[in-house]
């Protein structure tokens, strides 16, 4: 059975312990499998402990504690390095019920990286694997997939990953801003248009929607589509059909629908904004993208990340400096996060990217919540005073010059709670 199976298999008891093995799995990592005696956990994270140990669910112990599959997004020291997989855990059970061992099954993801890589998507916290795990479901089927996150989280990424992942990743992937189309430009650019249906219409010109045949068409901010084109778009991704402008032969497309927005389009269909059968048609399975907020951890590999691409890849911040930036809430997400980076860069005249470069919106005195935002703003982006302490103390480190006796009287603190501060958070004054 496990010889059948094209994906990495294995099968392992309930002590952990490897009794069957694929080829696939044993040319996925160096480590040499020894059946009864290897443990999964030592192939995969090279570790003497179970992953549940580490910060990782574990999935064999879902199933033992459910006696039902379970799965989870993981990452294992394989090969070609630290990479993620999406585990699928069966439990196998003889003809009384009783339960053998578990079948395990891992799908390489390929699209996302825990380090610094090109044309991928980085992370690795808890938000980001869950992401990860619902981007994998999506690409088995050819549901219709709808992207919901605020602005900024990387929509067009994820879209690119969905279509990835898909068996049609060898077909164009078409992207289909919605924002500002008018009426006629939506249908010249999704469906074409013949020679003369216009003035100015010289030649014919084939649309979005079959250029992207057999492959994926993403629409971006599909809540910005008008009510009178909603009708025309429903009925295009009922049928697949249409017709070029100025044509009078129909034309059928093949392709997958991923759709984005950042806004709350139920909010719209109950307001009577957004047909509620065009609703449910784009979102077959939803997807949340977390905000950068959400994100804390991934900030310092996305900061070193965007450094090493950009032109400035000669720099590199300051550990006061990344404190400042995790401390941020990024309203703007990870487009902001890439602007930040590039400005610092800029005006830093040295290699090192110090504090005092970042931009005055990422400071402390204006990280604090302006008591005339909405309470719903507040909240999202209000830091918790052990983070402002810290954030405060890092500019401090960075542009102080005295000594700790002199900064303990500037802050009306002994020199005592000065060093158990700094020692707490890890900081340092360059006179220390």
């Amino acid at each position: 059975m496990i010889n059948a199976i094209d994906k990495p298999a294995i099968f392992i008891t309930p002590d952990y312990v490897i009794h069957a093995v694929n080829q696939a799995y044993i040319e996925t990592y160096n480590t040499q499998v020894i059946l009864g005696q290897s443990k999964c956990h030592q192939i995969s994270h090279h570790s003497n402990q179970p992953c549940d140990k580490h910060g990782e669910e574990c999935p064999l112990q879902q199933c033992q504690s459910t006696a039902r599959a379970a799965n989870a997004v993981h990452i294992h020291s394989t090969a070609q390095g630290k990479s993620y997989c999406d585990i699928l855990m069966k439990p196998i059970k003889d003809d009384s019920g009783k339960v053998l061992g578990f079948l395990e099954i891992l799908d390489a993801i390929d699209y996302a990286s825990t380090e610094s890589k090109k044309g991928t998507m980085i992370g690795q916290s808890a938000p980001f694997k869950q992401m990860l795990n619902r981007i994998n479901r999506a690409s088995q089927s050819t549901i219709a997939v709808l992207l919901q996150g605020e602005t900024g989280a990387g929509k067009e990424l994820v879209a690119k990953a969905v279509h990835q992942a898909s068996s049609r990743n060898d077909k164009p992937f078409v992207v289909i801003e919605c924002t500002g189309l008018s009426e006629n430009l939506f249908e010249s650019e999704l469906f074409g248009y013949e020679k003369g249906a216009f003035t100015g219409a010289t030649t014919s010109k084939k649309g979005l929607i079959e250029i992207a045949h057999g492959g994926t068409v993403f629409f971006d901010e599909i809540g910005d589509v008008p009510m009178n084109m909603q009708v025309k778009l429903l009925r295009l991704l009922e049928t697949q059909c249409y017709r070029a402008v100025g044509g009078l032969k129909q034309k059928r497309s093949d392709f997958r629908l991923v759709s984005a927005s950042h806004k709350n389009l139920l909010e719209l269909v109950e307001k009577g904004e957004f047909r509620r059968d065009l609703y449910y048609r784009i979102a077959g399975f939803p997807i949340y993208l977390p905000s950068l907020r959400e994100r804390h951890d991934d900030i310092p590999t996305l900061v070193n990340h965007f450094i090493k691409y950009s032109e400035y890849k000669h720099k590199k911040f300051s550990a006061n400096a990344l404190t400042l930036l995790s401390a941020y809430a990024y309203p703007g997400n990870i487009r902001e996060l890439k602007n930040i980076i590039e400005q610092s860069a800029l005006i830093a005249n040295e290699d090192i990217i110090h504090s005092s470069d970042l931009p005055e919106s990422v400071q402390p005195q204006h990280i604090i919540i302006d008591e005339k935002k909405s309470s719903q703003t507040a909240a999202a982006d209000l830091m918790s005073l052990e983070d402002a302490e810290c954030a405060y103390l890092s500019q401090v480190c960075d542009q102080f010059k005295g000594s700790s006796a002199e900064l303990a009287i500037k802050l009306n603190i002994s020199v005592r709670t000065l060093y158990r501060k700094l020692q707490r958070y890890e900081l340092k004054l360059s006179v220390l």
